[in-house]
């Protein structure tokens, strides 16, 4: 017998569990369904054609900021410029849209990292979201390299890093397979020299004591996928208010069926049915 559940989409929500693999859920109004047990069924996604913003709950014929409506896009400061360049931070100039929120958000302590997604690159993420940030973005591998006291501060080590490494994922390559193990250990060792006098300036600017570097163990990740995909096709509600087939895997924020793959966190605050059989 089918079963269904309808509501607002959330992110898809994980953890890593002891022996390193990934279990999923998602998120839909009041439920939270357990997808790797759905892994080889067949489910189908309904968009209703409602958007209500993940904020202050109002309907948008758009959702802005993955889930917001354009309003509180323009006023929150978690949709601000600096989320997605976090070395334009400008909360010490008085100027952040939510002071308060960025204390509790910005003003914390951050992680620079190496991972292994769809291929080598670096990111940061704030002390709270380990591993969460390196599920969301499909990484087989993470290695936290720095610790520091502010997004600010995260933001800059990895502008310098990002001369010599990726900073994005390339979210196709990650949905095709799993990349070959790197040494990050060993490659983390070879780029520490290359950004020294950065590390100096951030150091002279914000305190000696601004960067911790670490000596930190390779997480590794398995996530829950029974085959990929040799080519990839992407769903969009807006576009195909229906999507249904086999799910055959879960990776990053994607759904992987056996007729294509839909990023969950793009669609937040979508209404969406979910059935299974």
């Amino acid at each position: 017998m089918p079963i269904s559940e309808f509501g607002a989409l959330r992110k898809l929500t994980a953890q890593l569990d002891s022996d390193g693999n990934v279990q999923y859920q998602l998120p839909i109004g009041e439920q939270s369904i357990p997808l790797n047990e759905l892994i080889g069924k067949e489910i189908t996604l309904t968009y209703n054609a409602m958007i209500n913003c993940m904020h202050c709950g109002r309907k948008t014929k758009k959702s802005y900021s993955q889930g917001f409506c354009y309003p509180c896009m323009q006023k929150l400061a978690q949709c601000d410029m600096c989320i997605m360049k976090p070395e334009t931070c400008h909360h010490h100039l008085g100027t952040c849209r939510e002071p308060e929120w960025g204390e509790n958000n910005c003003m914390a302590p951050h992680f620079v990292y190496l991972a292994n997604s769809s291929g080598l690159k670096v990111g940061i993420t704030r002390h709270t979201q380990i591993p969460t940030r390196w599920i969301d973005q499909g990484a087989v591998q993470a290695l936290p390299i720095f610790k520091v006291s502010s997004r600010i501060q995260s933001g800059l080590i990895e502008v310098a890093l990002s001369e010599f490494v990726a900073d994005k994922t390339n979210w196709r390559a990650m949905l095709k397979g799993s990349p070959e193990k790197l040494d990050l250990v060993a490659i983390a060792n070879d780029l520490m020299p290359k950004i020294s006098q950065k590390l100096a300036d951030i150091a002279l600017h914000y305190g000696e004591d601004a960067v911790e570097s670490l000596d930190s163990d390779v997480v590794n990740l398995n996530f829950p996928v029974q085959r990929y995909l040799e080519k990839i096709s992407s769903f969009n509600f807006d576009k195909t208010p229906e999507v249904s087939g086999t799910l055959l895997g879960i990776k990053g924020q994607y759904l992987i069926f056996d007729s294509g793959v839909i990023n969950m966190r793009k669609f937040t605050s979508y209404h969406i049915n979910v059935k299974w059989n």
